[in-house]
Order: C-alpha cells, then sequence, then structure tokens
C-alpha cells in the first residue's frame, strides 16, 4: 500500500498559468490545451500501487487555480482513491476561517495547503495566524512548501526554519512540509526532529534525488518523520518511486515512509 502525500489534479487554469512559465522554458513541464481527464490520474496511480493521492486545491493571490469545489468535485468521482486538501485565502481571514470550516465539515476534507511563495509571506506572518487556529480547533494538518521555488518567485519564504516559530506557537498542529527543504534539508530535519508534530514530505524528488542526510534520517531516528509524496503531475508516481530498493529500508521503515506515516499524520 502506498499514499502519496502531496499531489494534485490540474484544471487548464492551474496547468496554464504564467506563474509556471519558467519550468516549461527548461523544459520541465509543456502547457496542455486541454483538460486532463481524472481517469489518467487514477491510471498513473494504478501504474505505482498508489492506493491513496492527497490532491489539492491550489489557491493563489490573484487566481483559484484549483478551487476547493473542483478537488471535492474529483474526489466524489473516486472517493476511495482520492482525498481532498483544501487551500485559502490568507489576505482574508475571517472568509479563510470559514472556508476552513466548510472544506472540512461540508467537503470532507483531511488537511488545509498553503504556499508561502505563491502568497510571498513566510509562515510566521500573521497573515497565516488564523489559518493555524482553525487547523488545530477542526484537528487537521497545515501542509506547506519547504525549500527553494521552481517558478521564479522567492525562495527565502521556504526557509524549514520558519516552521520552528510556528510549531513553537501551535504545540498540536500537525505541520507537513512538503518539498523536503531543499537546499535547506538539515533545517528541516532539525525541525522535524525538534517538534513531534512536525513532517516533512518527499513532493516534487525521485528517490534518486533525496539528499543523502535526508535518508539517513528516514532510516535512523526519522523513520517516523518522513512520508512519501510526488507533485503528481509534475513527477509522476512510478518515476518518483524508481530506486526505491537503493535506500536499503527495512520493510518496517519501508511501510511507515510508504504509508503508515501519512495515514498518522493526516488522520486517514
Amino acid at each position: 500500500m502506498i499514499i502519496d502525500a502531496w499531489a494534485q489534479h490540474p484544471t487548464l487554469r492551474h496547468s496554464q498559468d504564467p506563474i509556471f512559465e519558467s519550468l516549461r522554458r527548461w523544459g520541465r513541464s509543456e502547457t496542455p490545451t486541454e483538460q486532463l481527464p481524472l481517469a489518467i490520474t487514477i491510471d498513473s496511480m494504478d501504474k505505482a500501487s498508489v492506493a491513496i493521492s492527497l490532491i489539492s486545491a491550489w489557491v493563489a493571490p490573484r487566481n483559484v487555480m484549483i478551487s476547493n469545489d473542483e478537488v471535492a468535485s474529483f474526489v466524489s468521482e473516486y472517493p476511495d482513491r482520492l482525498v481532498g486538501i483544501g487551500s485559502v485565502d490568507i489576505s482574508k481571514p475571517m472568509e479563510a476561517v470559514e472556508e476552513i470550516k466548510r472544506c472540512v465539515n461540508d467537503l470532507g476534507f483531511k488537511g488545509i495547503r498553503v504556499l508561502p511563495w505563491l502568497w510571498e509571506l513566510a509562515p510566521t506572518d500573521r497573515l497565516f495566524y488564523p489559518v493555524y487556529t482553525a487547523c488545530c480547533d477542526l484537528g487537521i494538518p497545515f501542509c506547506t512548501q519547504i525549500g527553494h521555488t521552481g517558478p521564479l518567485m522567492s525562495s527565502e519564504v521556504g526557509r524549514p526554519i520558519y516552521l520552528d516559530r510556528v510549531a513553537l506557537d501551535f504545540p498540536d498542529l500537525v505541520i507537513v512540509g512538503g518539498h523536503i527543504g531543499y537546499p535547506w534539508t538539515d533545517e528541516a530535519i532539525a525541525v522535524a526532529t525538534k517538534h513531534r508534530n512536525v513532517y516533512i514530505d518527499t513532493s516534487a524528488y525521485t528517490v534518486r534525488h533525496y539528499p543523502p542526510q535526508l535518508v539517513q534520517y528516514m532510516n535512523t531516528n526519522g523513520r517516523e518523520k518522513v512520508l512519501f509524496g510526488t507533485n503528481y503531475p509534475m513527477i509522476t508516481p512510478a518515476k518518483a518511486l524508481q530506486g526505491l530498493d537503493a535506500l536499503k529500508m527495512s520493510p518496517e521503515i519501508q511501510e511507515l515512509f510508504l504509508y503508515k506515516n501519512a495515514q498518522r499524520a493526516y488522520g486517514l
């Protein structure tokens, strides 16, 4: 069994957004002209034996790239395979709190994701704090990106050390930092080690590109703190998992990495 902790089923608005143009120039993705059928996402999961994908909404300052209602509609088509993760406009704190409640209570979502680089604000900014409070009240994780930013936006707001302050202020908040924190992976490991409710997921990196210190952490004292993720459709599950055997994980640690840590973090 495998759980993909970071994915999205893209709308055309998401796929064609100009913010990703720099990635397309480097040949890392192409601009789609048609909506990706949901069946293709499920097929990509099947090819890698991924049982469940956590698919997220994308709310940006100028554009709702993937709405919460669109995510809910995707989940409704494959309720046994897809789990919804919501997103909100942090510039409108009261509306954001109400939308988080709707995501959880009405749509059945299991977490909230906000990307600091989209807002050009660090996770310690005051606009994030109502979101953290709502997540604590509802008992759901807060998911965010840590590490450098692929699109041409500032990476500074992705420094994992910012989550240290957040975890101190909200010790009961489960925080999942996606994209491994590179090039500050040591910071990510330090914060996850220090705080019982801080996790790292490996989205946006294939197994062969995991930093050595992360692999060591996964195999030792971080065996319960790292989740598998893809960042699909940027990386398919099959590609993300190539070379898994080279990590030389015990069967118990591999189970924790591939699904048990995600089950615990997201309450699945």
